[in-house]
């Protein structure tokens, strides 16, 4: 039997570092991508402080059997952060700060809560910067970040947040503080459990501090920005410089649908053509690289080709950098059943893009696509009427058949968003039962309650403890 958490808490935190209000309680009940009626109140929202805090409640969950869902800045798409069973949400926003910066190892220390924008900020007077920022680096938050091992639109250049972390102090169910990882250069010492925690989603421990590798700030930087007459030619223009070997740093595709939506939300005029969005950064020879680029693209009869000084990229980014929300706006009848993010071998990344678009055309739903080209991976919403049951169940198969058809291809059901509730249904399909059981036992193995963010990444649904609301 579980026991309401605020009765332990009382024992554990200060009044102001828990609270059973319903206003907070709504608040931690969704993140960006959660539906109205799939929110979930959690019992009781907490803040820890400090690592301590962390372990006591985390020790005091597991003696109790209550579950603990770590959340922060709800810019998930996959309920990666809302309750599945009530319990404690675990807001670590209140650890925020950035511990120390080393620049002779090129090496930063930040709490979980510290976003990616004041990451950047207090690096910014030693010349250095984090690269693997998403796009949503200035709202979204570390701890989120490598929760998710996300990844962004220079993903293409520098890889994913997950690459860069060096060192993690985590908590554990049973609140056990480990400090996986390492801040040397390299080791060949043990088990891995700093990648094995990165992008568990906080299944398996709370991150509490993270210790981030850094890059100095490229000396030139240049924008740029490609119009195509047909997506077919954009995707294959795309896929050609990644594989002749263009070094670029960023490397976007929206189609005319997504321009048209971007010209809307933004009051824009762009051209509502199939485009590429392209950034290099060198400390040197970038006009040799932005030629080589350009002899590449001739290939495709592209339209119109321009690229910018540093002062222009703001402008040249704009619209890609508004899609997320633009797409939400333009149908004010119809709904998205999903984000998805599927991401394939960049040669297949044509005809991926070949293939929503046909099923957008053959099923009579608004599919806008758009992504990271530079690493093959596909943005997409599919967008139906809640309120006709035939489409939406219409629109929901089609979105899975999507991200089927992009295990199909060698490909994977989420590059950068997470598996969350939304995509557990795609594990098997993917890892393969054997994967997914071995899965199942390193859980078990760290948290055999299972009180860490339940109902998350793994396909069965978990027993899951529920506890009991004491806030009257």
């Amino acid at each position: 039997m579980t026991t309401a958490p605020a009765t332990f808490l009382a024992d554990l935190l200060p009044e102001d570092q828990y609270s059973t209000a319903a206003s907070d309680r709504a608040d931690h009940a969704r993140d960006w991508g959660t539906r109205p009626e799939e929110a979930v109140d959690p019992d009781v929202v907490v803040w820890p402080e400090s690592t301590a805090d962390v372990s006591a409640v985390l020790a005091a969950a597991t003696d109790h059997r209550v579950p603990v869902t770590p959340f922060a800045a709800a810019t998930g798409i996959e309920g990666n952060a809302v309750p599945a069973h009530g319990g404690i949400s675990l807001d670590l926003t209140r650890m925020d700060s950035v511990l120390e910066v080393r620049p002779d190892d090129l090496q930063i220390d930040v709490q979980p809560g510290v976003l990616g924008s004041a990451v950047n900020e207090a690096l910014e007077r030693y010349g250095l910067f984090f690269p693997p920022l998403p796009t949503s680096g200035d709202i979204a938050t570390i701890g989120g970040m490598i929760a998710t091992n996300a990844s962004g639109k220079q993903t293409v250049k520098y890889g994913k947040v997950g690459d860069w972390v060096l060192e993690l102090e985590a908590v554990l169910a049973d609140g056990t503080v480990i400090e996986p990882g390492t801040r040397a250069a390299k080791t060949s010492s043990g088990y891995n459990l700093r990648d094995l925690l990165v992008g568990s989603e906080g299944t398996l421990a709370v991150v509490t501090r993270a210790t981030l590798a850094l890059a100095g700030r490229p000396q030139q930087q240049r924008a740029g920005r490609v119009v195509f007459d047909s997506f077919a030619d954009a995707a294959a223009a795309a896929s050609d410089l990644v594989r002749s070997g263009v070094d670029v740093a960023a490397l976007e595709l929206i189609d005319s649908l997504s321009a048209t939506m971007a010209n809307a939300y933004v009051g824009g005029d762009l051209p509502e053509k199939p485009m590429a969005f392209l950034e290099f950064h060198a400390d040197h020879g970038i006009d040799e690289e932005i030629d080589f680029c350009r002899t590449v693209l001739s290939a495709y009869d592209p339209l119109d080709v321009e690229f910018g000084d540093e002062s222009t990229q703001a402008d040249l980014w704009a619209a890609r950098r508004e899609l997320a929300d633009a797409t939400r706006a333009y149908y004010p009848d119809l709904e998205s059943v999903a984000a998805g993010d599927v991401a394939v071998p960049v040669s297949r990344y044509p005809e991926m893009i070949e293939r929503i678009h046909a099923l957008s055309d053959a099923r009579d739903l608004p599919i806008p696509c758009f992504g990271h080209a530079g690493d093959g991976n596909v943005h997409f919403d599919v967008f139906a009427d809640p309120d006709d049951d035939a489409e939406w169940a219409r629109a929901i198969e089609t979105y899975e058949t999507i991200v089927r058809e992009a295990l199909a291809k060698d490909g994977t059901a989420t590059g950068e968003h997470g598996i969350g509730r939304g995509k557990r249904k795609f594990m098997i399909d993917e890892h393969g039962e054997g994967g997914v059981r071995a899965m199942r036992a390193i859980k078990d193995a760290l948290d055999p309650h299972g009180i860490l963010n339940p109902g998350k990444v793994l396909p069965d649904p978990e027993p899951g403890p529920t506890a009991t609301d004491d806030s009257g």
